[in-house]
């Protein structure tokens, strides 16, 4: 009983910030899922190293997440003007809503390099249909009495595949392919530096491509679906009684995950993007952290529930 106090104590401290000893860090900057639900941001992550941030998925609220951290946990690498180098797993809209207000919010906030963006095939579409749709706010905020140097809503677009993707002196960033429905394409990303790896991968069924990505990663985060929120979803969805065929062909259950943590051996699991609530007493049939962590009691490993700005 002590040595699980004990173990708990460090991971909390863990997550709020007081490890030691490691240069990079990763910061969630939203756990949510397309469930509007004001605890928690849509998804998005930053891995900071080095003085510079790079993010993984735009979920709505992300830049004002990024402000808190800067504000509330002393991260001046996620000011909002300092976030230029971004990629998304896939383009469902609940990992991209945000990406107006990334394009856009920083710009009006200072940043003056253009944004740098990966993404699967579709990501340039969305982009130039955004830059098209704010045209003349743009117009109006380069032209106008603001003066904002136009380089700094410039988007830069980089389609890719499987594979080395993203490489500068802080950081190697390599795509492997997920598995998600429907979407022709989906990724989850791998961050080496040079004291950690960091492995994201975004909504998919359990991979092979997953385990052999972190193989013993420092940190994998990874959704779960528990089988409370397979009984009681907690949204509208046109699958009805059938959402477990469409868990089986877009995410990973709590028993799945398991499984592929077992053999993959991160050195921490951390989970996202479930369907969780909060406020139990608000919403007495959803899945809680508790439901999460007690599903997920068959993995030998040490995890977490992550929260909206736990750092790692």
């Amino acid at each position: 009983m002590l040595s699980n106090v004990i173990c708990l104590i460090c991971l909390l401290l863990f997550a709020t910030g007081f490890a030691e000893g490691s240069q990079t860090r990763l910061v969630l900057l939203g756990t949510g899922n397309p469930q509007p639900d004001p605890d928690r941001s849509g998804p998005a992550s930053a891995i900071v190293v080095n003085g510079s941030a790079y993010l993984i998925d735009f979920g709505p609220g992300v830049v004002r997440r990024a402000a808190a951290a800067r504000l509330d946990k002393g991260i001046t690498e996620l000011d909002p003007a300092n976030l230029r180098v971004v990629f998304t797993t896939h383009l469902h809209s609940d990992h991209t809503a945000g990406f107006p207000d990334l394009i856009l919010t920083p710009w009006a906030m200072g940043r003056k390099q253009p944004l740098e963006v990966y993404g699967p095939k579709g990501i340039k579409a969305m982009t130039d249909h955004i830059l098209a749709a704010y045209s003349e706010d743009i117009n109006i905020r380069s032209k106008g009495m603001e003066q904002e140097p136009i380089e700094g809503v410039r988007v830069n677009v980089h389609e890719i595949k499987a594979g080395l993707v993203y490489k500068d002196a802080n950081v190697t960033v390599t795509a492997f392919p997920t598995k998600h429905g429907e979407w022709a394409e989906s990724y989850g990303y791998r961050f080496d530096t040079a004291d950690r790896s960091i492995v994201i991968t975004g909504d998919t069924n359990p991979t092979q491509a997953t385990i052999d990505a972190c193989n013993g990663c420092d940190l994998l985060v990874h959704e779960a679906l528990t089988e409370k929120f397979l009984s009681n979803p907690m949204r509208p969805n046109a699958q009805g009684h059938d959402i477990r065929a469409y868990a089986a062909k877009y995410h990973t259950t709590t028993s799945q995950l398991v499984e592929l943590a077992n053999k993959a051996k991160p050195g921490i699991l951390v989970m996202y993007h479930n369907p969780i609530t909060l406020r139990p007493q608000k919403r007495p049939l959803a899945s809680t952290p508790d439901d999460l962590l007690q599903e997920m009691k068959g993995y030998k490993g040490q995890l977490t529930v992550g929260r909206d700005l736990d750092v790692y």
